[in-house]
């Protein structure tokens, strides 16, 4: 997810530097409650491997789900049945699943649908509750109906205005990191594995897509049906249902949007077939079939998702230049790293991410040269010294191998798993040469292709078969320093790019009193934009707000990066005269990207946070719920209320 990201993401990571870290993790690598005690027993035999899911993997596990669901715009509601093909392996006579905010009609078992008993056991946040099911060790199927809630957090339900077409409805789903188990009961673990079949019923206007095989038109009974023949964890499993249309980018790729969007969107992501040739051409075959892209409405929380076949992305990545698409590069390297080699749980997170920005980069150099793959990797370090500045650069949460016992699993969506996991593999193939390095990765992904990978498990594969017991070599990586220490060690990778150096002289001299205009900034790129806008002091006159701006129409910039961070240094110099656009921009955009810092910066005085608290009472409601969490704790939402009702 994301968030990614600089220019990314699936998963939104300047959440951990607005809201902070719940708390240091234990050295040890023992198992420990959310308030730190050592975990019991029983804690450890419920939660066994991942700590994130009620599942039992090892006794019995779910291979293959086959969901039947009618979509309820009214009530805001799905309901349906969802069978699940098991394997029984120990014999057990009961199977766990996960659910939150689902409510379970009845459940039984085998193809004859017999009756048998059930029970929703507790609750513990960041988990839901325990659904327990009574089989017997022949039990190969288990069915369960069920019906959601408005509450549930994988759901965003849209209405009509806030959609681009205002005409129908929209819905999406948002899974990652543990909110399958709020639309589909289901086993909610990164670490276990299974296809699926899909029947979904919607309102006959509207469209259905998910991440598996997919319609490119809509049909005439709201009735659609799909396919995902490779086995993915639930996390990666998607919906979509709305207004939209699809439009083609090439034999196995196109995107889906609302009309007014789609031919936009299609130009911006017309290079996706160059992009999956040049991951193939480094890391192997594209085992997905399609990769298509759905452009969701702007409420959608990160840059991009990489549910499979199918990404879903924000709408703030078409700037009308190809500029941001790196995002889109990143999704796609996910087909590769998160979806077809998984983290084994949320703790080894990294796994997926690291190697997805590493991946993410190596298409933008084939496809844009190294000097501009070069700016990105410095804007990524940049953000990187931030987050360790304000996690402390000896917590542990600045690890790669995380241990976030018993605290939101959201947590691990920082730059660390994705700046520092990309840092340490720049590293050895720095250490090993890149020749051996990327056939090193194309036999990696190719041996444990649909399974799961572990942070130790990598290690060991990669000390066995890379570095073949050389001491010397594993000194000079410095592995532990990198996954199981803090910050950033020696001998990380100095980010160099000349074209920011370039970029840090018309600053000095802007600085220095020269002419906006002679900046020769028309000509600099979205991530050139960035360095400069980041590198302004932060006092600024309000005459020379007036100059940058009306030389370079930033308050109107049409690219969602450069508008984001120009009003960083709007609200910081009370810039008022475009109070009114930056209300319009957090009205409109929903990526928690970018609305975290903007509403950081306005709560740091008293004048300004009243005026944010105003803009948010009016756009709360276009939010998904991942950014109304982050924005509410910014802004003390809930105080904030109270004193507009008083």
């Amino acid at each position: 997810m994301h968030i990614s990201n600089l220019t990314r993401i699936s998963h939104s990571l300047i959440f951990i530097l607005c809201v902070g870290i719940l708390g240091a993790c234990n050295q040890e690598n023992k198992p420990r409650t959310s308030e730190g005690q050592q975990m019991t027993q029983e804690d450890q035999e419920l939660n066994g491997v991942d700590r994130y899911t009620y599942a039992r993997p090892h006794d019995a596990v779910i291979t293959h789900l086959d969901l039947d669901i009618k979509v309820n715009f009214v009530n805001k509601k799905i309901t349906g049945k969802a069978s699940f093909q098991i394997n029984n392996k120990t014999g057990v006579d009961k199977i766990f699943f996960d659910t939150k905010h689902i409510d379970i009609e009845r459940v039984t078992i085998g193809t004859e649908e017999e009756k048998t008993e059930f029970a929703l056991v507790g609750f513990r946040e960041f988990l839901g509750r325990k659904l327990e099911i009574s089989i017997l060790p022949s039990t190969e199927v288990v069915n369960i109906y069920y019906s959601t809630r408005p509450e549930a957090m994988a759901l965003q339900w849209l209405s009509p205005q806030q959609t681009v077409e205002k005409n129908y409805p929209f819905l999406y789903t948002q899974s990652e990191p543990t909110y399958a188990r709020s639309w589909i009961p289901t086993q909610d673990s990164p670490g276990i594995r299974f296809t699926y079949n899909a029947r979904v019923e919607v309102p006959k206007e509207l469209m259905a897509v998910m991440s598996a095989s997919n319609p490119q038109e809509k049909n005439a009974d709201g009735i659609y049906e799909f396919e995902m023949k490779q086995p993915i964890p639930g996390y990666l499993i998607a919906l979509a249902v709305g207004d939209f249309s699809f439009k083609s980018t090439g034999p196995r790729s196109g995107v889906y949007a609302e009309a007014s969007v789609v031919d936009a969107a299609a130009q911006e992501f017309g290079e996706l077939e160059e992009m999956i040739d040049a991951v193939e051409k480094l890391y192997g075959p594209y085992r997905w079939e399609r990769y298509d892209l759905i452009v969701l409405p702007p409420s959608f929380p990160f840059g991009g998702m990489e549910n499979p076949r199918l990404t879903f992305a924000t709408p703030t990545i078409i700037a009308g230049d190809r500029s941001l698409v790196s995002v889109v590069a990143h999704e796609l390297s996910h087909s590769w790293s998160g979806n077809l080699v998984t983290s084994a749980t949320w703790n080894d997170f990294w796994i997926n991410e690291g190697f997805t920005v590493y991946l993410e980069r190596r298409i933008m150099e084939e496809l844009y040269g190294a000097s501009y793959t070069r700016m990105l990797r410095l804007i990524g370090y940049q953000d990187l010294e931030g987050t360790i500045e304000l996690m402390g650069e000896t917590s542990m949460d600045t690890h790669l191998k995380l241990q976030l016992d018993g605290r939101d699993p959201d947590e691990a969506l920082t730059d660390i798993a994705y700046e520092k996991g990309a840092l340490f593999l720049q590293v050895v193939e720095e250490a090993v040469g890149r020749e051996r390095w990327d056939e090193y990765l194309k036999n990696y992904f190719d041996k444990f292709a649909f399974q799961s990978m572990s942070t130790e498990k990598f290690l060991d594969h990669m000390r066995e078969t890379l570095m073949n017991g050389d001491a010397d070599l594993a000194k000079q990586i410095n592995i532990d320093a990198w996954v199981y220490g803090p910050g950033l060690p020696d001998n990380c990778p100095v980010v160099k790019s000349e074209r920011f150096e370039l970029i840090d002289e018309a600053v000095s001299k802007w600085v220095a009193g020269e002419n906006a205009e002679a900046l020769g900034a028309k000509e600099w790129y979205t991530h050139e934009w960035l360095h400069f806008l980041r590198h302004l002091p932060n006092e600024i006159s309000t005459e020379r707000m007036a100059e940058l701006d009306q030389s370079f129409n930033l308050s109107n910039s049409q690219n969602s990066e450069i508008i984001a961070a120009w009003f960083i240094h709007v609200i910081n110099n009370n810039y008022e005269v475009v109070y009114d656009k930056l209300e319009a921009f957090l009205v409109k955009v929903g990526r928690r990207k970018f609305l975290a810092p903007l509403y950081k910066e306005l709560a740091k005085t008293e004048a300004n946070k009243k005026i944010g608290i105003a803009i948010y009472k009016k756009a709360r409601t276009n939010y998904h719920q991942i950014s109304t969490v982050t924005i509410d704790g910014i802004l003390g939402w809930e105080d904030a209320r109270y004193l507009m009702q008083e």
